[in-house]
């Protein structure tokens, strides 16, 4: 098989992104997808931030999106486990658009593979092959083969949890209001969209103990609506399913290296954090970036696989992958502590850090810049 400069492993999101940003800047790209294909409708949704938007917009993707893939989200609402526990952001207090756009992921796969089309210094070769390339990049999700090949450990840590997702129809449209629950131990997120009902739809992303996630996925539709009603408060009316719902494990994990010679870590591959705060494909997309600017600004006589290149990618990307994984953690653990006094405290803090309109400007700006 002919030689590449990119060999791209792992066609999701990320390898995706990355695959067309290299081609655009004139390197020959092979990209390998994964053997597995997932069954079922895919009802995953992303928040996106701006750095990732903008990303998207260079590679030309971001305009061909129908209407109804992204929905800006302008306010965020937040609420702990007690009374008066809750969190406010919006948009017009960052003095920005938006806070985030919601994007369907299947849609955004499927522009993306469209633009792959029509991409020159691009070459889809088949599943489990291993195209001859200076550089290869590992995309290919937090199970990565290739990874282990190498002989990267990963330090991982379960949380003995389940992420629930799905699609639902609200009762109230959303006002682009995305709003989510601490619920000690449980974190249920409604992200708007506008699809399957414009102005009224919903992504739900719901993070259980494993035990309480699969008796939730036993239960027929018209159970697990009342379910979600009961864990909202009612607070965008009944919710129905749209289609079938999805479930993963939750970890967080990282790689104890995220480059060597000829080959670097991007994404999944690389680390995983908990959905909480809806970060993980924005620090995907950040990934990506990261590398783009090494390539592009690397010594004329470095060659893509030079070890000392690759350092300075891995380099950039270690403090805010580390920090957001802390961050994400850390909630985590303080939502599903059950020792006394700290539901006080988690409440008070989430009151506190409301009524401090520099904290929260920080807080919002941290998660906009990943």
């Amino acid at each position: 098989m002919q030689g590449f400069d990119v060999c791209v492993r792992g066609a999701g999101i990320v390898g995706q992104c990355l695959a067309l940003a290299l081609a655009r800047d004139g390197l020959a790209v092979a990209l390998v997808p994964d053997a597995a294909v997932a069954s079922g409708p895919d009802v995953r949704a992303y928040a996106l931030n701006p750095a990732s938007v903008a990303l998207l917009q260079r590679l030309k993707v971001w305009d061909a999106l129908p209407a109804h893939a992204a929905t800006a989200v302008h306010d965020m609402h937040v609420e702990g486990d007690a009374s008066g526990g809750g969190l406010d952001f919006s948009a017009w207090e960052q003095c920005i658009g938006e806070l985030a756009w919601i994007v369907d992921a299947a849609v955004l796969e499927r522009e993306l593979a469209q633009a792959l089309r029509f991409a020159p210094h691009v070459t889809l070769v088949a599943p489990g092959t291993a195209p001859e390339a200076a550089l290869t990049a590992l995309c290919e999700g937090r199970d990565s083969a290739t990874r282990k090949a190498l002989g990267v450990t990963v330090d991982r840590q379960e949380y003995g949890q389940r992420a629930i997702a799905a699609r639902l129809v609200a009762e109230r449209p959303h006002r682009n209001t995305a709003r989510q629950w601490f619920g000690a131990p449980d974190v249920l997120a409604l992200l708007p969209l506008d699809t399957p009902e414009p102005g009224r739809s919903f992504a739900l992303v719901w993070s259980l103990p494993e035990e309480r996630a699969q008796a939730m996925l036993a239960l027929d539709a018209a159970a697990f609506e009342l379910s979600l009603l009961e864990a909202t408060g009612g607070a965008v009316g009944a919710l129905k399913l749209g289609v079938e719902h999805a479930s993963w494990p939750l970890a967080l994990a990282r790689a104890d290296r995220w480059s060597g010679p000829g080959w670097v870590l991007l994404g999944d591959a690389a680390h995983v954090v908990h959905p909480l705060a809806g970060q993980g494909l924005n620090l995907g997309l950040g990934d990506v970036a990261a590398l783009l600017a090494v390539i592009a600004a690397r010594e004329p006589w470095r060659t893509l696989d030079d070890e000392k290149l690759l350092r300075r990618y891995a380099r950039e990307r270690a403090a805010p992958t580390w920090a957001m994984g802390q961050v994400t953690d850390g909630l985590q653990r303080l939502f599903s502590s059950t020792t006394p006094g700290f539901a006080e405290l988690r409440n008070r803090s989430l009151t506190l850090v409301n009524h401090l309109p520099q904290l929260k400007r920080w807080l919002a700006a941290r998660a906009l810049d990943s």
